[in-house]
């Protein structure tokens, strides 16, 4: 499944969090999850892709760091 992180809605996003969740819900190493972190917080939407076994709590894991997302496939 492919999502489209949008922005992330927290009043003080934690950084690192959200770099270890981009890492686990995809296959991306840490310095590349960093590097898409650091685009999130800027503004601008990311795309990455989740495997379907992983997808559910994938999604809680967003939802929990308020990411805006949206399914892309």
């Amino acid at each position: 499944m492919k999502l489209n992180l949008l922005s992330c809605d927290a009043q003080r996003p934690d950084k690192r969090a959200i770099a270890k969740c981009i890492t686990e819900i995809s296959n991306v190493n840490g310095s590349l999850a960093n590097e898409f972190t650091d685009i999130l917080l800027e503004g601008d939407a990311v795309d990455i892709e989740v495997s379907d076994k992983n997808s559910g709590s994938a999604l809680r894991a967003l939802r929990k760091l308020d990411i805006d997302y949206e399914i892309i496939e």
